[in-house]
């Protein structure tokens, strides 16, 4: 018989805050994240804003020599995973942590580490890359230095899916304890790829917003003004652990994971299907896993991006999804405030789901100012609800055609 799964921590380094406290009380209060760049000059890119993570020195949280060896994306993981253990009341004393094990995924990795390594090798010469530059660099660093940290000796692994990632990882470790592989995992993603060459890139792309006169304005998710994403980056992780292990310990138990859906598009590689039909799947197939009918569902938490085929096609595959409920149903985009964390983003905004079914409060969708009318549910907007939310969705869709849902409910029983 499958385990029930839980989530008894969650840890979490944002554009609008370091942890889980400050990231909630800055999305419940609309605070942007959105800014002019500021961690290298951008004066002569076509988009000069970004949602950076502020003042992040990594050697308040880890011991200086231990963040030297790390990319930047490696730093936030272990910072929130170490916050995410410590509201778990988790202790990995003991000579066997075989049974715990940690999923960490990553849209684009250490790109950081890449480019400055790259640049050494043009100016410099092949004998001042770093030796570090591999293991700082690769996907499954982050993961892999959870694990040391800890010790934690159970399954340890990567997986990237673009701006999927966080809730695949999420889905996957969930997976891992339903079939009885772990009875505890630390698992969500991590990104810091706002750098100039990713800047130009996804800007050549036409695919983030140009707003750089108002950035604070510039992420407005099924707003008929929306011209594109904005560049983020941080880190959410949670603790998973089985029903009965956490019962067990006496664990603070903060929502259920009760059901994961993914699928593909298959249609192209950067937009999404225009039907909508990959994210109907995605949705039905996380209901369906979690035994639910969709009149059992109070709240999404959209995946919401600001562009203007994504928040038209993810409209148009909530309302397949839930027919007439759809329009009772609140939906909110929270990267209207911290931007898009990429590989990140689905772990960061599960979270704001769990916070969302524990506080009873839903995060707005801000810069909702002119209605679209092909966008035309609730998505509350511009500022926090009170509700009493039971059961929650959170949708992460990616380039690549990646779909992602992830379902939580309040625990019951």
């Amino acid at each position: 018989m499958d385990q029930r799964v839980v989530v008894t921590g969650m840890g979490a380094i944002t554009p609008v805050g370091h942890g889980v406290r400050s990231t909630w009380e800055a999305l419940t209060t609309g605070r942007c994240g959105v800014t002019e760049i500021t961690g290298f000059d951008a004066s002569a890119l076509l988009v000069r804003i970004a949602a950076e993570v502020k003042d992040f020195d990594a050697s308040a949280y880890l011991e200086r020599r231990e963040a030297r060896r790390m990319d930047r994306f490696t730093q936030f993981a272990l910072v929130a995973a170490r916050e995410a253990v410590t509201d778990a009341g988790l202790s990995f004393d003991g000579p066997d942590n075989g049974h715990v094990g940690v999923l960490i995924g990553t849209g684009i990795g250490g790109i950081l580490t890449l480019l400055e390594n790259a640049e050494v090798l043009r100016r410099r010469g092949a004998r001042r890359v770093s030796p570090l530059l591999v293991p700082m660099m690769m996907p499954n660093a982050a993961a892999g230095q959870i694990a040391i940290h800890f010790g934690l000796q159970g399954p340890n692994f990567a997986l990237a899916s673009a701006c999927a990632t966080g809730a695949h990882a999420i889905g996957e470790a969930a997976w891992l304890i339903r079939r009885g592989s772990a009875e505890v995992m630390i698992c969500g993603s991590s990104e810091a790829a706002i750098a100039p060459v990713a800047l130009a890139g996804f800007s050549r792309m036409a695919a983030l917003s140009r707003r750089n006169e108002e950035p604070e304005r510039s992420s407005c998710p099924f707003d008929a003004r929306r011209d594109g994403f904005v560049m983020g980056e941080g880190a959410g992780v949670l603790v998973l652990e089985s029903l009965e292990h956490a019962q067990r310990r006496g664990a603070l138990i903060h929502a259920e994971v009760t059901g994961y859906g993914a699928s593909a598009d298959a249609t192209h590689i950067t937009a999404p299907a225009e039907d909508g039909q990959g994210a109907i799947r995605c949705m039905r197939a996380a209901l369906d896993d979690a035994g639910l009918l969709p009149e059992a569902v109070d709240y999404v938490n959209a995946h919401g991006t600001s562009t203007p085929l994504n928040d038209k096609t993810e409209t148009l595959a909530i309302k397949a999804v839930f027919g007439a409920r759809g329009y009772s149903l609140e939906v909110s985009a929270t990267k209207s405030m911290i931007g898009h964390l990429l590989g990140a983003a689905g772990a960061v905004e599960a979270i704001a789901t769990v916070k969302a079914l524990e506080t009873g409060v839903l995060p707005p969708t801000i810069n909702y100012e002119c209605p679209d009318p092909d966008c035309d549910l609730d998505y509350v907007p511009n500022v926090a609800r009170t509700a009493h939310p039971q059961v929650a969705l959170s949708n992460s869709f990616g380039f690549g055609g990646h779909n992602a849902t992830l379902v939580f409910r309040c625990l019951e029983g």
